[in-house]
């Protein structure tokens, strides 16, 4: 493959209809049609509704499970490198492969790093990341980080991404790149950085390292983690192609901003999630619930 090209001039897309005083009405981030000829209302699926906060721990429990075995089935995995977290409802403050881990496997602990609950120790350079973005981000309460290969392979360049396609979108100024790589993450002010790194956006690139994602549920997090590592992917393809002289196009700001409101928004993160979870409900006969 052709090296990857990364000053290559783009082409920037021009379209009549976005000028940069465009007003638009906001998009509706779930676009369905939800009408029966009958006249009945069809209602799309979206983040429940909890009685209680025990009920929405063993939901967060379930959807934390199911996400590591969604990530082992794309090769997110790593030997044991690679690390979910989220938020638990009720404590706010507080060594498996992915594709075996059940709910009875996942571990709660405060935000020194002392376990809680569970009988195995934890991931240090997972609590260095993670509860640094906990804290800094009180609207996360899921955070994804992995070594996949075309997120690592991206992450070399220490950049960002380019606005080349609809996907792409999701990411459109929520991004940003962590360039200070020192090897393994053990101390918390090397996950403030990268917290910092991150900001108010949803995902980050982390130079030599790989990718890192962010939702308001461990499904939206984990859908960005898989579409952040697609792009990447994408993105890969097209600078090769375009070492050969063809000319990426840019999408422009205006339509990027408004797509990105259509694209990216957390209930669309949520939604995007579910057939996955279906689908290891259904692989695994609910063995991750145990």
């Amino acid at each position: 493959m052709a090296p990857s090209v990364v000053g290559n001039d783009p082409i920037q897309q021009k379209t009549p209809c976005a000028t940069p005083d465009s007003k638009r009405a906001t998009p509706p981030q779930l676009q369905v049609l939800g009408k029966t000829k009958d006249g009945r209302d069809l209602k799309i699926r979206s983040y429940p509704k909890f009685d209680t906060l025990e009920e929405e721990r063993l939901y967060r429990k379930q959807h934390l499970a199911a996400a590591f075995r969604v990530f082992a089935d794309r090769d997110f995995d790593e030997g044991v490198a690679g690390h979910i977290s989220v938020r638990d409802p009720i404590l706010t403050d507080h060594f498996s492969h992915f594709s075996l881990i059940k709910v009875s496997d996942l571990i709660l602990v405060d935000e020194d790093g002392l376990v809680v609950e569970g009988d195995e120790p934890i991931n240090a350079p997972a609590f260095a990341i993670h509860s640094e973005i906990h804290k800094a981000r009180p609207d996360v309460h899921a955070a994804c980080h992995a070594h996949s290969v075309a997120g690592k392979a991206f992450a070399a360049f220490g950049r960002e991404l380019d606005m080349i396609t609809q996907d792409a979108l999701r990411f459109y100024k929520s991004h940003g790149v962590y360039r200070d790589f020192r090897g393994v993450v053990l101390d918390r002010e090397e996950g403030q950085r990268i917290a910092k790194a991150l900001g108010q956006g949803k995902a980050a690139i982390l130079q030599n390292h790989g990718l890192l994602t962010v939702g308001q549920s461990v499904d939206e997090a984990a859908f960005w983690f898989m579409s952040l590592d697609k792009t990447c992917h994408a993105q890969l393809l097209a600078d090769a192609a375009s070492a050969a002289g063809y000319k990426k196009i840019i999408i422009d700001d205006d339509e990027a901003a408004y797509a990105a409101l259509q694209v990216g928004g957390p209930e669309k993160g949520w939604l995007a999630f579910q057939p996955y979870y279906d689908e290891q409900l259904a692989k695994t006969n609910g063995n991750f619930l145990l």
